[in-house]
């Protein structure tokens, strides 16, 4: 008879079937990896000579026409008194004063797995099960130990096992029907785009190679369907477990969205889930997540599994409104069942914190040992900035002086600790220089270890006083100092710490200058990576800072698109130089208006920043009031940001020049194809505005490479022009123009980083030159038409 193997850990059979309860994540819901490891070798070690640590165990047992592979580590194996003991060692956050033996069943039936499983390999009759506590602020530790039968622990690894048998066999019909229909599965279109089936070739053979990959596929080529198609043909090849299609934006995620349908209407048996952030998607006003404050959460446990079973049997895509509407139905928290929906998916559509953020990685696939997982990266240049804040981590004084003053003299147990840090962020104000400021490339150890014995105490206070007036402020101020701890476990050398004060404030500020290493971790979670952008220049840089290496494998795609349909003009004799901003007003606005005037359409003029965007635009009125145009502004609410696109219609019957900013939401993921956008305008080369941070990373590449202004300035802000010139021609049917304003972009340093599709520049030197150049490229479109 053949068996269907599954393969799973003690920890994921044992979480998912014994689950229960309630989700509450009022305290202690935070994971702190690196430390618990720190202390499990502590323990160890302190445990002599004789205690086995991190011992592997494995597996095999046959039930119901399936083959079980379960393993694990032990984390201690020792003998006592002629008994041998399986130690579970456990870090936790909440106080051991509330712990009983009883507390947590999932922990025993971890260790209780492991028991049987030694036990029965080592032909013994009883084995001990030891639970080890320890407190993670406090230090303290707490054992309860337990005496077995082996044979009553077989009984309970098999009554496990049996439990996950009706999901086993699901399973198994699903994948047998996915693969069927992969494998029948043509690309969905008759013919592939120049350059789509190399860049589909180079997907797959890097899953294949178990690689990573970095791309730049220029705009037209179908980068979502290139990386999709061969993924979902590897899937069905058994050279992956699973998809993540990892995105910066919700407009990028609905890209990969379309590619599935696209997919399925060719037949796909795919199923697909698409995680929406907590607080977007959550039922309540607002957001509490406990059984107390939320209906969703109290008792989720308890009904989530019969729904789970009933829905993947019955759909196959799971967009945002069918898990509300799933959700609303059965009485679920909408967050906490997408999650659940993950790992019974064969395609998890999220944003990038999912695999990165240190808070909010998926933990039921990122743990423990890596899987095969293909990460597919969308628009990965914008993973730099977003790495550097995911793994960056500041607090400030006020928050604890706030709450301080919200406490009564009853609350002395959490004033102490409280008193103790805003006293310390006072030393550290002291001892700032006379710039307010200064920077440590240590870690504060002594203020990091008072943090910690605060969070205790917050635990320990919320407890006792949970219907206290400042008990949301607690709840608050717990999160950023355990989201604080957590960043100061991945300290190192990539890392410095700034003070900076501002009269009593203290901004006490971890700042992760070099994320490469922490990247690759994580992309080492999984079997294979392709990071893809149209705007990866310098390759070289991209890699650097993404946690590639030297002989990481890159791919760099020409566009696909006719160079003659896009006109580029490069306006070098005006200086976008802050010191030379002021001069610049008048002579700009009336190269956007010549601009314009070659043909009556929509036209977006990308600035650096809204200070020079305002400045431009209230010249331009002034100058050019029979010109419609209209201006992005900050703080743009959903609605005003629609209608602001909606403006760029196709139809209009006259001239419509929108004045936005670099690096926003219009200079990116937007898709204006044919005229609802027929030119831009680059004012300026793009660079971040100067600042502290940014001179320390500028600081930080010089010492590492020599390359500090290109790293922190110049490779960045070329990215956000690119990004912006992308806007005009996005497919092969349409037609535009650009124009370069800015002095920098004639120097070698900066023609360099152009692409070879834009490369066939024609310089213009004022605003007539502009307006006839315009002219002779749209009458010459009309002349071959």
């Amino acid at each position: 008879m053949a068996y269907e193997v599954v393969e799973l850990s003690v920890r994921e059979l044992v979480e998912f079937i014994m689950r229960s309860g309630s989700i509450d994540s009022r305290f202690g819901g935070f994971d702190r990896a690196a430390e618990g490891a720190r202390i499990h070798r502590k323990l160890q070690k302190e445990a002599g000579e004789h205690y086995r640590a991190e011992v592997t165990l494995a597996e095999t047992t046959d039930v119901k026409g399936f083959t079980f592979k379960i393993q694990g580590r032990a984390d201690g194996i020792f003998e006592e008194d002629g008994i041998i003991v399986i130690d579970e060692i456990k870090t936790i956050t909440r106080s051991l004063e509330d712990m009983d033996e009883d507390s947590r069943p999932v922990h025993w039936a971890q260790a209780k797995c492991y028991g049987y499983i030694y036990g029965s390999q080592q032909g013994l009759d009883f084995i001990d099960i030891q639970l080890t506590y320890y407190q993670i602020d406090t230090k303290e530790i707490r054992r309860f130990r337990k005496s077995f039968s082996v044979v009553e622990l077989e009984d309970f690894y098999l009554a496990l096992l049996d439990a996950y048998i009706r999901w086993a066999e699901m399973q198994r019909q699903w994948v047998e029907k996915r693969d069927q229909s992969i494998h029948a599965l043509a690309f969905p279109y008759k013919t592939y785009r120049r350059g789509q089936r190399e860049m589909a070739v180079a997907v797959f053979n890097t899953i294949k190679k178990s690689g990573k990959l970095f791309c730049q596929a220029p705009t037209g080529i179908g980068k979502t369907l290139s990386t999709l198609f061969p993924s979902v043909k590897a899937l069905g090849g058994g050279m992956a477990e699973k998809l993540f299609y990892l995105t910066a934006k919700t407009i990028t995620r609905q890209a990969a969205v379309d590619a599935f349908t696209l997919m399925k209407e060719k037949g796909l048996a795919l199923r697909t889930v698409t995680l929406t952030a907590k607080d977007k998607i959550c039922f309540l006003d607002e957001r509490s997540c406990n059984p107390d404050d939320c209906p969703y959460a109290d008792g989720y446990f308890d009904r989530v599994g019969d729904v789970l079973y009933e829905v993947l049997q019955q759909d196959t895509v799971f967009s945002r409104e069918n898990i509300e509407a799933i959700a609303l139905e059965n009485n679920l928290c909408p967050f906490e069942f997408s999650l659940d929906l993950t790992l019974w998916c064969d395609a998890i559509i999220c944003d990038y914190n999912y695999l990165f953020d240190p808070l909010v990685a998926l933990k039921r696939f990122f743990i423990d040992e890596k899987g095969d997982y293909v990460f597919l990266v969308d628009e990965a240049h914008n993973l730099v900035d977003r790495a550097r804040e995911m793994y960056s981590a500041a607090l400030r004084k006020s928050d604890f002086l706030n709450l301080k003053r919200q406490l009564t003299k009853t609350d002395k147990r959490l004033k102490e600790p409280l008193n103790k840090v805003n006293q310390a962020m006072i030393d550290l104000r002291k001892s700032c220089p006379d710039s307010r400021s200064r920077i440590s490339r240590e870690e504060l150890g002594d203020f990091n270890e008072l943090l910690g014995f605060f969070c205790f105490a917050c635990e320990d206070w919320q407890k006792k006083h949970p219907d206290h007036p400042a008990a949301d402020a607690v709840l608050e101020l717990y999160f950023q100092a355990r989201t604080y701890l957590k960043i100061a476990e991945f300290y190192d050398e990539h890392y410095i710490t700034t003070i900076h004060t501002y009269g009593s404030e203290v901004i006490v500020k971890q700042v992760c200058l070099d994320p490469a290493l922490l990247l690759r971790v994580r992309l080492a979670c999984g079997r294979a990576s392709v990071l893809f952008s149209a705007t990866l220049t310098p390759l070289e840089y991209f890699i650097a800072v993404l946690g590639g290496e030297e002989e990481t494998p890159r791919y760099e795609l020409p566009s696909p698109f006719d160079p003659s349909k896009l006109g580029i003009l490069l306006a070098d004799t005006i200086s976008t130089r802050y010191v030379d901003r002021e001069e610049s007003y008048t002579p700009i606005a009336e190269m956007i208006a010549a601009f314009a005037a070659g043909k009556k359409g929509n036209y977006m003029a990308y600035f650096p920043s809204y200070a020079y965007l305002s400045a431009v635009y209230e010249v331009f009125g002034e100058r050019f009031p029979d010109i419609r145009s209209m201006a992005q502004e900050r703080d743009m609410d959903e609605a005003a940001r629609e209608a602001f696109l909606e403006a760029f219609d196709a139809e209009n019957p006259e001239t419509l020049i929108g004045f936005c900013v670099m690096g926003g939401i219009y200079s990116e993921g937007i898709d204006l194809k044919g005229d609802r956008l027929i030119g831009t305008v680059i004012v300026g080369v793009g660079l971040p505005q100067i600042g502290d941070e940014r001179n320390i990373i500028r600081n930080y590449y010089d010492d590492k490479q020599g390359s500090g202004f290109a790293y922190a300035y110049q490779f960045p802000g070329m990215n956000k022009v690119l990004q912006a010139v992308g806007r005009v021609i996005r497919d092969e049917a349409d037609r535009g123009m650009v124009l370069f304003i800015d002095s920098r972009f004639s120097s070698s340093g900066y023609r360099r980083l152009f692409p070879p599709h834009l490369s066939h520049y024609i310089k213009v030197r004022n605003a007539e030159d502009v307006r006839q150049e315009t002219r002779a490229f749209w009458n010459e479109k009309e002349e071959n038409e």
